[in-house]
């Protein structure tokens, strides 16, 4: 039996047309939060893959923003590319501004016994 033989047996009637949902309002953006902490991450550890993740990430929101995104009261993408930058350069800048002494703040140990003064 082949397939030309057969009925069409669909009811016209009975087609329900596809209505697309709505966007809730209130979704959060992931994209917006990770654009937004990740270079946060990276200035407070100082670690590059970190602040390259965050360009990465950022760089992304902005090239996939749109106009209601923006008319919608949404920082716009370039501030994200600009914090990654800032986060970057702040991770790099011992390279460029090395630090005076060993501890922290380049203070010296803290850890080290006192020196001993002649009496």
């Amino acid at each position: 039996m082949s397939n030309k033989n057969l009925k069409d047996q669909r009811r016209a009637d009975l087609i329900i047309p596809y209505v697309a949902p709505t966007a809730k309002a209130n979704e959060s953006d992931i994209a917006a939060t990770m654009t937004s902490t990740l270079p946060m991450a990276a200035m407070f550890t100082r670690n590059k893959v970190v602040g390259w993740t965050a360009m990465i990430f950022a760089i992304q929101a902005w090239l996939s923003e749109t106009p209601a995104q923006l008319a919608g009261g949404k920082q716009p993408g370039y501030f994200g590319v600009g914090m990654s930058l800032m986060a970057l350069g702040f991770a790099y800048l011992p390279l460029f501004i090395p630090s005076m002494g060993t501890g922290p703040l380049g203070m010296g140990s803290t850890t080290a016994p006192a020196e001993a003064t002649p009496a």
